[in-house]
């Protein structure tokens, strides 16, 4: 998890600098419904490279954003799921898929 002095003065752009990737944005958006193995967010997130949700899921869990559970068993079984705090980022995507919808129907 970064300190205080790592993190930008703006609060808008902490927030941008932790999930401010259209990547981690769908995770979390995934992982408010359930915890997920790696290989169902590989494949219902389209277009998405091992190498890039390798590198997101590392770095939400660094910064306390999802947590991962290895279970002991014969093959590793390996959910993520949202943190506390991660789930404390709810009411920001519902209010974003609110827009988002109320954007289309404009159209």
């Amino acid at each position: 998890m970064k300190t205080k002095d790592e993190l930008p003065e703006c609060p808008v752009a902490t927030t941008v600098s932790v999930i401010g990737s259209k990547w981690k944005l769908l995770i979390i958006r995934n992982l408010l419904v359930r915890p997920w193995r790696f290989n169902e967010l590989k494949k219902d997130l389209d277009g998405i490279s091992q190498k890039v949700l390798t590198d997101s899921l590392r770095t939400m869990e660094e910064d306390g954003i999802i947590t991962r559970t290895v279970y002991p068993e014969v093959p590793p079984h390996v959910e993520y799921a949202l943190s506390e705090l991660g789930e404390s980022m709810r009411p920001i995507l519902d209010a974003m898929k609110e827009w988002g919808t109320e954007y289309k129907n404009t159209l």
